[in-house]
């Protein structure tokens, strides 16, 4: 029953925070000044009788509560309209950029979590040592960096090295066999993929270099060293399979807001995900691309908090909030 309960309280939890977001995008953009079609005034030719034209197809001449309204309405059909600006469904069209994001976001996090892991485990065993100081060292320095930061200076250094833009080659007219476009993405990959690892490595590092320090110390590993097993299978065996809770709770913690953090990344890189698509959208007022890209985000970042609150209360049951 205490699982049950549990359970329900955050999926409740969860749901009230994601109509509460909607509801959030929805009015967010709204109540600023200016809409999709106010630009227009500045085109020649754009006469007003076009303009409230305009108005009327995209509804935007409704009240702002009947047009949320009719939005909820859509949403529990699982219809997120259609796009002001490329008149297509939004589903469709945001479809192909969360794949692209999840291909950045996981390469991404993959490539943070193995290398943090792996520093953080030799920092722990050699702990105090010239090789813990350089490791701790540029891990807390890659990690205080901001993104966007990190991924301009790798731009600067690195953008006539690497593709610095897009997704891949813009001039490959035909159709390139499986494995040169493959390169191809893998090239263009290696910079937006390589700020995300830099930016968040330094976190896994350190947080898994604290609990392999911690399990270390206690008494069944000294006893394993005492019986004179190999110093690589005590750690690897003993320590670190004992230090997992942390470590996972941080990894699922993480991935909620590694898909909202490839927001800028995308951006900087002109990489065709949810992040530039959403960019893209808030400049030209594209309000179903907006809210569209934005519920996407939320209902990735809270249900993977979801999920890495029933990690953690199924590692420890003493979790109860």
């Amino acid at each position: 029953m205490r699982v049950l309960e549990y359970v329900l309280r955050r999926g409740i939890f969860s749901l009230v925070t994601i109509f509460l977001a909607i509801t959030g995008n929805f009015f967010l953009f709204r109540v600023l000044p200016g809409d999709a079609v106010s630009n227009l005034a500045k085109v020649p030719h754009s006469t007003p009788e076009l303009q409230h034209a305009l108005m009327v197809r995209f509804g935007l001449d409704k009240p702002k509560w009947d047009q949320y309204l009719i939005y909820l309405k859509n949403l529990l059909h699982g219809d997120l309209g259609v796009s002001f600006t490329y008149q297509e469904s939004v589903s469709h069209l945001l479809l192909d950029d969360l794949e692209n994001t999840v291909v950045l976001a996981g390469v991404g996090t993959l490539g943070a979590i193995v290398i943090g892991i792996l520093s953080g485990v030799m920092s722990a065993w050699r702990r105090s040592s010239p090789l813990d100081h350089l490791n701790t060292g540029v891990a807390t320095l890659v990690y205080s960096f901001p993104a966007q930061w990190l991924g301009l200076v790798l731009l600067i250094l690195f953008a006539g090295v690497l593709p610095a833009g897009g997704m891949s080659d813009q001039f490959l007219f035909e159709s390139p066999p499986f494995w040169q476009h493959a390169a191809d993405v893998g090239g263009h990959l290696v910079l937006p993929a390589a700020t995300m690892i830099l930016t968040a490595y330094g976190g896994y590092t350190l947080v898994v270099r604290s609990s392999v320090l911690e399990t270390l110390g206690e008494d069944y590993v000294l006893t394993a060293r005492a019986k004179g097993i190999p110093a690589r299978r005590v750690v690897w065996r003993h320590a670190v399979r004992n230090a997992l809770l942390p470590i996972v709770t941080m990894v699922a913690l993480d991935l909620g807001y590694v898909v909202g953090g490839a927001v800028l990344v995308e951006v900087i890189f002109s990489w065709p995900g949810l992040g530039m698509a959403t960019f893209t959208a808030i400049g030209q007022r594209d309000y179903p691309m907006i809210q569209g890209a934005f519920l996407i985000l939320t209902v990735s970042v809270i249900l993977l908090n979801f999920v890495a609150d029933l990690v953690c209360f199924r590692l420890d049951r003493r979790v109860s909030a």
